[in-house]
């Protein structure tokens, strides 16, 4: 399953302190926006409630508890003040609209006193507060600007030094304005200093990633560099926290893995050089045996019947010994890096009739093979691969064995197939391992079980590559695919 694409660390991290810090300067901007709104219109609302007090002591001691609109004009502008106008009420009668000068930066027209009270701004709550002995206040938005309207009642003092309500009520309008420019100011600064703090958040976050992303991303470097071969590759340690140890860690366990990889080298470098001295040492002696042998099964019809058996047995055995060590001389000379290729321009066709009439296989195996097609490869090895093949699927399946030769301009395709029970699965991945022979999965087994790891290694050489599948309908298909144009041997281009 395909792991689905998230972000890196480095943008988690980012993402993490920059959300951090928006948090955090939401609730120092909001909670410092609250209390400096609440505080300042505290101020205020007590600033005017304490100067409408001190106004309103000077009208004591009341004239009359029935005043006349006249009178409660006096009382209304006694109460206001430059940034504010005022309203007498005494029961259903409130003072006259006096005429008033444009009013000065956030203060409000006088002439907008009646409205106030006409469109029920003062709220039923508050005129009732006031009326029962009690001075209220309340904030109200009046064409789409904040006001502060103060209630107060104007009391009778008796002459027992008790006081009683004169039912003269007095209401003052404030506007709020400059209170709340200074509100939005400072939020404003306080959104600032957030802005600027998630700026710094974000500094920092880089800094850390980079502190931390930096030594993560030189041990990822290195694991590469490791699982592609390189045994000699270290990290420097810095410091002594986590990633330090993590790093020594890593250095330890690549010191370790670089000690048994040279081991492992050595091991099977000495491996393949004993089997190809053994191979090579075997030629000669061989050699004199493959001439007795031949001298004696001359000689086998005119011996006795168990002499016959035993002659033409030595002379097979010999046979099988000498190809297990070329196969053994050619492996080593892959092994050692010393295979070559020898390119030439080959009619394929007429090379798979060749390798097929050689052997004399002509008529045990179908081909279908275009005339032709032409093709610069090394005809021994491929004649190798072919003959590897085809004895494979003659020996191990089942008939018909067929060879299907296809081409496109930049590829050859030699198929052969045979028509048996087919190859296990767990057999699949070790078709072409050295020695591996999968008589479980076969009639029968025979042979060194080099031949499919030499046509591979011969298909590697030309830059091609083989592979087997079981077909849908039975039976096992070896797929040789090959370029047009092998390398040269000294590596170019053909």
């Amino acid at each position: 399953m395909t792991p689905r694409p998230g972000l890196g660390l480095r943008a988690r991290l980012l993402f993490a302190f920059a959300l951090l810090c928006v948090v955090t300067a939401a609730a120092v901007a909001g909670g410092t926006y609250v209390e400096a709104r609440n505080a300042i219109l505290q101020r205020t609302q007590d600033a005017a409630v304490q100067a409408m007090t001190g106004r309103l002591q000077a009208l004591y001691p009341l004239r009359s508890t029935t005043p006349s609109p006249a009178e409660l004009g006096e009382i209304a502008e006694a109460a206001a003040d430059q940034n504010s106008f005022a309203v007498a009420v005494h029961g259903e009668t409130h003072s006259p609209l006096p005429p008033s000068p444009p009013p000065a930066p956030g203060a409000l027209r006088q002439d907008g006193s009646a409205r106030i009270l006409d469109l029920g701004v003062i709220s039923p709550q508050l005129r009732r507060a006031v009326a029962g002995g009690d001075v209220a206040w309340q904030r109200v938005v009046w064409e789409n600007a904040p006001i502060l309207i103060v209630g107060m009642p104007l009391l009778i003092i008796e002459g027992d030094r008790t006081t009683r309500v004169s039912g003269i009520e007095v209401y003052s309008a404030r506007s709020l304005l400059p209170e709340e420019r200074s509100v939005d100011a400072l939020a404003a600064r306080a959104w600032l200093i957030g802005g600027a703090a998630l700026a710094f958040a974000v500094v920092l976050a880089l800094l850390a990633t980079r502190g931390v992303l930096g030594p993560v991303r030189e041990l990822g470097r290195a694991a590469r560099l490791l699982g592609e071969g390189e045994m000699r590759t270290r990290i420097a340690v810095r410091g002594s926290d986590e990633l330090a140890d993590v790093a020594r860690t890593f250095n330890n366990t690549a010191a370790e893995l670089e000690r048994l990889v040279g081991q492992l080298r050595e091991m099977e470098a000495d491996a393949r050089r004993f089997v190809a001295d053994v191979s090579h040492e075997l030629r000669t002696p061989l050699a004199a045996l493959t001439a007795v042998a031949g001298v004696l099964e001359e000689e086998a019809d005119r011996l006795p019947e168990p002499a016959d058996r035993a002659a033409r047995l030595v002379g097979q055995e010999t046979l099988n010994l000498t190809a297990l060590v070329n196969d053994l001389i050619e492996i080593s000379r892959f092994d050692s890096g010393v295979a070559a290729l020898a390119p030439n321009e080959v009619d394929m066709a007429e090379l798979v009739r060749a390798t097929l009439r050689v052997r004399g296989w002509t008529e045990r195996v179908d081909t279908e093979v275009p005339p032709g097609v032409t093709a610069r490869l090394d005809p021994r090895r491929v004649d190798v691969i072919l003959a590897n093949l085809v004895g494979n699927a003659l020996r191990h399946g089942e008939p018909p064995v067929s060879v299907r030769l296809r081409a496109d301009p930049h590829r050859i395709t030699l198929e052969v197939r045979d028509h048996g029970p087919g190859l296990d699965e767990a057999v699949l991945p070790h078709v072409f391992d050295r020695f591996y022979k999968a008589s479980a999965a076969r009639a029968r087994s025979e042979g060194s079980g080099l031949g499919l790891a030499i046509a591979r290694e011969n298909a590697r050489l030309h830059r091609g590559d083989l592979t087997v599948a079981n077909a849908p309908d039975g039976g096992a298909v070896f797929t040789l695919r090959l370029p047009r144009r092998a390398p040269d041997p000294d590596g170019g281009p053909g």
